[in-house]
């Protein structure tokens, strides 16, 4: 009898993956599943740094029309009197109402450099919005990958307890030592610890989804859908010509230099005068309107030639200051999409070799061994090291899939544009 039941348990231990998938957490009820889409519809709808960037932007837009107005129109009375010293007794008043007609255009300019600036600011929106997005795309593939981690724990965990009862079975009918019921036993509680990590590591990237959400850290989250290898071909070239066209830093360089050539032509448009034009009417006491006069003024900034001197000085300075900025984003995003792509690379080489060699192979030599385990022709350690190690292979390859697809994203950052809709890249 026990016998029968050593070779059971023994025909249950090479179904275990499948046992251990119908009684694992992943595979509970597939409905009401978190989708990645949901996740960044709802960060990009409730996250406070988002919304902060998007009043940024329309406060700069609102400066538009402020940069490019006239100067206010001024309006005074001159009261005048004559023979007199009290100041209810007005012998004339003279109106007047004056404005100052820019003909210089340095209104267009202003506005010009305001456009550019808040160009610039929009820019800084796309790369928040940008940076969510990854950060969103990122957290998911973590807390997908800690679902992974903890289905392969269960699994493992059910197979280790049936080592345990086979070990303990050989034992009872003489044919193995207790030092192998006692070694499954400490290798089945080693796993209950791991098990303690994972749930930490759930934990975690639950609450970096929900901050990124703006819900409660502790707020439930639905399972989200399993981690899938995509397979991608990238061209160095045209990846780093789409970078330079469409990261938003370098965007926004380009906008400051734009912003900084319309101040530095404003600070030379300095030197001419705009005139103001004036319109005077004199009123005396007890009538109307009796008297009219125009005029015309300008200010003279020939008379302090340092003030504007230094100030084209210094719009020069800020527009060569924002050339030699662009200048190193440029390089920095050349080489940020080099490095980038090297890591990708790198993890797509682990994951397909973990899932079409190590993961394999690893299977395999648990057959094998349970097999010779079986025939006493080996030992129970030398079982848990193999299941050891397909544990340890299948988790791997969890961690470099999220590996892969967080490298992608982070592509994805620094390009400026999402990988899909890039033409030169083909799944």
């Amino acid at each position: 009898m026990k016998n029968i039941l050593f070779i059971c348990l023994l025909l249950s231990v090479g179904n275990s993956g499948r046992a251990g998938e119908e009684s694992s957490p992943a595979t509970r009820a597939m409905t009401n599943r978190l989708s990645l889409d949901a996740v960044i519809q709802e960060v990009n709808e409730r996250n406070p740094a988002l919304k902060s960037a998007q009043s940024r932007w329309e406060a700069a837009k609102t400066r538009l029309r402020q940069a490019g107005a006239w100067s206010d129109p001024r309006f005074g009375v001159d009261l005048e009197r004559s023979d007199s010293k009290g100041l209810t007794r007005i012998h004339a008043a003279e109106w007047m109402l004056a404005q100052e007609v820019p003909l210089s255009g340095k209104n267009r300019l202003r506005a010009s450099a305001a456009r550019a600036e808040a160009a610039s600011v929009l820019s800084e929106l796309h790369r928040r919005e940008l940076d969510l997005t990854v950060r969103a795309r990122i957290a998911y593939a973590r807390l997908a990958n800690a679902y992974a981690q903890i289905d392969l724990n269960h699994k493992n965990d059910v197979i280790l307890r049936q080592f345990i009862e086979i070990s303990r079975i050989r034992y009872e009918a003489g044919t193995r030592q207790q030092s192998d019921v006692l070694m499954a036993e400490t290798e089945q509680v080693k796993n209950e610890e791991v098990s303690r990590d994972l749930e930490r590591d759930l934990s975690d990237a639950q609450s970096q989804l929900n901050v990124l959400m703006n819900r409660p850290a502790g707020s439930p989250l639905a399972e989200p859908e399993p981690n899938i290898f995509r397979e991608f071909t990238f061209r160095l070239q045209e990846i780093e010509s789409a970078a330079l066209q469409l990261r938003p830093e370098l965007l926004g360089a380009s906008n400051r230099i734009a912003a900084a050539n319309a101040q530095h032509t404003l600070a030379r448009r300095a030197w001419v005068p705009d005139p103001e034009l004036r319109l005077e009417a004199r009123q005396f006491s007890g009538s109307g309107f009796t008297e009219y006069d125009t005029a015309v003024f300008f200010n003279l900034p020939w008379l302090n030639p340092g003030k504007y001197k230094s100030a084209i000085a210094e719009a020069k300075f800020n527009r060569d200051s924002a050339e030699q900025d662009l200048a190193a984003l440029q390089a920095e995003t050349t080489g940020l999409v080099r490095d980038q792509l090297k890591k990708i690379t790198t993890f797509h080489h682990h994951v397909t070799l973990f899932r079409e060699r190590l993961v394999p192979l690893a299977g395999q030599t648990l057959d094998a061994t349970r097999i010779s385990y079986e025939n006493d022709k080996t030992s129970l350690l030398e079982l848990l090291t193999a299941q050891r190690t397909v544990r340890d292979t299948e988790s791997t390859f969890q961690h470099h899939l999220a590996d892969y697809l967080t490298a992608v994203a982070e592509l994805e950052a620094i390009t400026g544009a999402k990988i899909d809709n890039l033409n030169f890249i083909q799944p």
